[in-house]
């Protein structure tokens, strides 16, 4: 009871508004500015003499968005006083959560932690490692695609009711669970129209509706459980195209693809604070391109649903390749689809347990060795031999309004240059042309079909970008002048352990591609559809039956692998792609005064043409020295061994460009400890913006 001086004032102490959220109910409890937190929840408790468990509950500002989280902090502290209405709420709360493969899963996470926090929390869960590389999108109207999601954004949340409430079409969900235009989901994993999807062919999900969507702590342990989990997520359940395509999006130009990198949740804050609430949903995929240390005894589920987000990004054409391409890509999945029935070899840890020690040590010898003596191009006998590639090329150098006139060149690669002279008996005289490659950007030109072998090179120069075009007579020239540009684009030369390994991963990936003799499997023996294998592009050029027959040519040169190889090749493929890991944001760079593309990838970043994508400045995350946001202005300002680089975020906040730039430093730090830690508290320092 307050105590009433002989003047009649109140001592300081006021009525403070909580709504119990579990009860709705309100209590008023009379509090003074130096009472603490952990103080006032525990007389709210007091006051309600409810015998619950309310071990999750803190206290929630929503006018302020924020929770008061500290519990020694007092409320002067907070500037929490009279007219403020607080909410006692738990901190764990349902969300509907998307997998990378559409699933949909109902779960208790942690709306008060950072949002990298419940990350970690929920690979965890679902026994995937390193929870670093993945984070939570919106989902937002397919409309917003079409203008500035910031502003669109921005809007809805201005009506705290809406706030949350940023569905798949913009409506809200109900108390239930429920997304407009969808069917509750009851049980816990469903497949992406609410329908139950059939576990290893011995039932369906109805067996967890007792959980009704959600999980207790205790019954996360069960095995049985834990199998049927890893079950449905290292294996996912087919979906088909066309009703896949109802929930992700297909972009159709690169302004497009920048404007689904604009709902990121900031990894700093948590859900709460960014307008998720309750039974909302939500889209969970791998933010960040570095995979690593995937491993096939440890990852099938990771595996599995980084196959399934690349598979979804050529279906969806977030990312582009050509038609042999899409037809080798088609083929793996066909593939991973009949292993998937399959018995496949043994992975299980107990049996591979022993053999762990003799293979890291296996490893360690063969980087020691590569290493020592370099790799097949190098003499063997001379360590100080510089490597260098020459062959007859086809050269041309695009300019403005010429057409396009190749002349054919002897050339030589050697270091990071690329000299071309007259004929092969001038090479000990001055070179025609030499350019420097060293942090090129490089694009392959390549069609089988018509046995074209080139590649598009962007070189750095004073003004941007230089293009130019090498074509070859052969696959095998091809591979290994792709090689040594992509170890040039990375700063480094034939020299480097990784040359041999590049030549050789191209000339797999090339393989692949070629058309079989005659296809193991006929036409007639297999009942597949056309559209649930290639991106829509092809499927509406090239008729139905052509391709299903193009597929099985291209299946049978993957027909022997078993269904993690399956899945290995096809992330191989996808990362060889020239525009594999590159997350587009629409800027306008200082003293510019048109709109361009940032390209934001693990270990550069490039400025590009909003229009066509092509290349006209790539700076190398090791030269960066500093990079932080002027929040008045909301501009990115990094600073380069070269210079300074500024430009404002449009239609994208700041914090998640700064976000992207900071992460993929974090994880270039990763070393091959297998056993380090993760450090959250260095991702936050790189990523936070110092907001």
């Amino acid at each position: 009871m307050a105590f009433i001086a002989d003047s009649g004032r109140v001592d300081g102490s006021w009525t403070l508004n909580i709504t119990v959220t579990d009860l709705q109910v309100e209590k008023l409890l009379r509090v003074k500015g130096d009472d603490h937190v952990g103080g006032v929840m525990l007389r709210l408790v007091e006051a309600l003499d409810i015998a619950l468990d309310w071990s999750d509950h803190a206290l929630w500002w929503p006018e302020r968005n924020m929770w008061l989280s500290r519990t020694r902090s007092t409320l002067d502290q907070y500037s929490v006083q009279a007219d403020a209405k607080l909410q006692f709420t738990p901190m764990h709360k349902n969300l509907r959560i998307q997998l990378p493969d559409l699933q949909v899963l109902d779960m208790r996470v942690d709306f008060s932690a950072k949002v990298f926090a419940s990350v970690v929390h929920l690979c965890k869960e679902l026994g995937i490692r390193h929870p670093e590389e993945m984070s939570f999108l919106r989902k937002i109207d397919k409309d917003d695609l079409k203008r500035v999601v910031k502003e669109a954004t921005k809007k809805k949340k201005k009506d705290p009711e809406a706030a949350g409430a940023l569905s798949s079409n913009g409506q809200h969900h109900s108390s239930t669970g429920s997304l407009d235009g969808l069917s509750p989901f009851p049980s816990r994993i469903r497949s992406s129209t609410g329908s139950p999807y059939n576990l290893s062919g011995t039932g369906t999900m109805s067996q967890f509706n007792s959980f009704n969507g959600t999980i207790s702590p205790g019954s996360m342990h069960s095995l049985s459980f834990e199998g049927m989990m890893e079950s449905t997520l290292a294996i996912s359940p087919p979906v088909p195209s066309k009703e896949a395509f109802q929930y992700i999006y297909r972009p159709k130009n690169f302004i497009e693809k920048a404007r689904i990198n604009c709902v990121w949740l900031d990894s700093s804050r948590s859900l709460m604070e960014q307008g998720i609430r309750e039974n909302d949903f939500i889209i969970f995929k791998y933010k960040f391109y570095n995979f690593y240390d995937l491993n096939p005894k440890y990852d099938a589920i990771r595996i599995n649903q980084i196959y399934e987000q690349a598979k979804w990004s050529l279906m969806a054409e977030e990312i582009d390749c050509t038609e042999e391409e899409m037809m080798m890509f088609a083929a793996l999945q066909f593939q991973v689809q009949l292993q998937s029935g399959l018995p496949q070899p043994d992975l299980d840890m107990s049996n591979n347990l022993n053999h762990t020690e003799d293979d890291d040590i296996d490893a360690a010898l063969k980087d020691l060795q590569e290493s020592l003596e370099g790799n097949s191009i190098s003499n063997s006998g001379d360590i100080t031999h510089i490597p260098e590639l020459g062959d007859y090329v086809r050269f041309f150098k695009p300019k403005k309004l010429t057409l396009k006139s190749y002349k054919r060149y002897w050339a030589t690669f050697k270091d990071n240059h690329i000299a071309l002279y007259r004929n092969r008996e001038d090479t000990h005289s001055q070179p025609l042309m030499r350019f420097c490659v060293r942090g090129c950007e490089t694009t392959p030109d390549v069609n089988l079909t018509h046995r074209k072998y080139g590649i598009k090179m962007f070189i750095p120069d004073a003004d941007g970008m230089t293009e130019i075009i090498i074509k070859f007579d052969s696959e095998e020239q091809y591979c290994r002048w792709m090689a040594a540009s992509k170890l040039s684009s990375k700063g480094k030369t034939m020299a480097d352990s990784s040359y041999s390994a590049e030549v050789q991963a191209l000339q797999t990936f090339l393989s692949m591609q070629h058309t079989a003799p005659a296809p193991a499997i006929t036409t007639s023996n297999v009942d597949i559809q056309a559209e649930d294998f290639v991106a829509p592009r092809f499927y509406k050029k090239i008729k139905s039956k052509a391709i299903v027959q193009k597929i099985m040519e291209a299946h049978n040169n993957v027909r022997e692998m078993s269904l993690m190889d399956a899945k290995l090749a096809f992330i191989k493929a996808w990362q060889s792609l020239p525009e594999y890991g590159i997350t587009y944001f629409v800027v306008k760079f200082i003293n510019s005064k048109k709109e361009e593309l940032l390209g934001v990838a693990s270990n550069r970043i490039i400025r590009m043409d909003l229009n066509t994508g092509d290349s006209h400045k790539t700076w190398r995350y090791n030269t960066l020295q500093s990079w932080h946001v002027n929040w008045e202005v909301e501009n990115m300002i990094l600073e380069f061994e070269e210079g300074r680089v500024t430009f404002a975020c449009l239609g994208a906040p700041c914090k998640v460009v700064h976000e992207f730039i900071g992460g993929y430093i974090f994880l270039s730090m990763r070393s091959q400890d297998k056993n380090q830690s993760l450090n959250e508290e260095m991702f936050h320092k790189l990523t936070g913006g110092w907001s």
